[in-house]
């Protein structure tokens, strides 16, 4: 997956920097789609696109978790202290 990230990227610089002209530009973007319809690029996307969900998903848990502990008022204490200093 990295390696196809990393060869779009260059592909893409490629075609965006270089003066090869048309042909060249239709010849990445051939591959360019070929690669991108590629059964196994797409099933690796569906599977990286579900890990970063469900990552998401225990990341957000972890915060909140870590937001009770340590926020007045999120931790079964008071929000604001009762007693005032003079």
């Amino acid at each position: 997956m990295k390696r196809l990230l990393i060869l779009g990227g260059f592909a893409a610089g490629y075609v965006l920097g270089a003066r090869a002209g048309r042909e060249r530009y239709e010849q990445i973007r051939r591959l360019f789609i070929r690669v991108k319809d590629d059964p196994h690029v797409q099933q690796a996307a569906h599977h990286a696109a579900d890990t970063a969900r469900v990552q998401a998903r225990h990341v957000a848990e972890k915060a909140a978790e870590k937001a009770k502990e340590h926020l007045p008022g999120m931790n079964g204490q008071e929000p604001f202290p009762t007693t005032t200093r003079f």
